[in-house]
């Protein structure tokens, strides 16, 4: 059994929503985007109630993604302006084998995978047309598409910023929350 670290991306490895922060990078430069995304604005209360899931709505949030001309180019200057705010820690404890777990599209972080060298599990979007290609890699999602991708691995540490991650963090021989930054044990109840 191979041991590796876990992580959540979004406001553990990054301090923010990256794709909050991608949304906003396009919108203003295209800021019909806006109204594209707020297609799932009337979605949202179906969800509390299970009548939405959560992949429906993302879906049409991502909608925005068909009114943005080229989107490799974006996601690229996105990240040229946004890689330097990974979190110190995390860089200073990578590891090849690191495995990033994350409700972002993969599109959206495939690029930082690469450059930073670590595995990446993330929700399949189409980049050009916002449709979803399976379900929200969030909550115990994660866990099913981490044993299907990584049959023989087992988690040394994982690291996220939500409690929803706590189906993962079951499975680790640690874990952290990361607060403020800064990763603090996880808060078993």
């Amino acid at each position: 059994m191979e041991k590796v670290n876990v992580y959540d991306f979004d406001k553990t490895i990054l301090p923010y929503d990256s794709t909050e922060a991608f949304f906003r990078h396009c919108v203003r430069k295209y800021p019909r985007c806006l109204f594209a995304a707020l297609r799932a604005v009337p979605l949202l209360p179906g969800m509390p109630l299970k009548l939405m899931s959560k992949t429906r709505v993302k879906e049409a949030f991502y909608s925005f993604l068909r009114l943005v001309p080229d989107i490799d180019r974006e996601v690229e200057l996105f990240w040229q302006e946004h890689l330097p705010d990974i979190n110190g820690w995390y860089m200073a404890q990578r590891r090849p084998d690191d495995i990033v777990s994350s409700a972002s599209p993969e599109f959206l972080l495939r690029p930082v995978a690469e450059r930073l060298g670590f595995r990446l599990m993330a929700s399949r979007v189409d980049r050009h047309s916002g449709w979803t290609l399976g379900e929200n890699n969030h909550g115990e999602e994660k866990v099913r598409r981490l044993r299907a991708e990584y049959p023989e691995v087992e988690i040394a540490e994982f690291y996220s910023d939500s409690l929803s991650d706590t189906p993962l963090a079951r499975l680790a021989e640690r874990a952290w929350i990361v607060k403020d930054r800064l990763p603090q044990p996880w808060p078993w109840k």
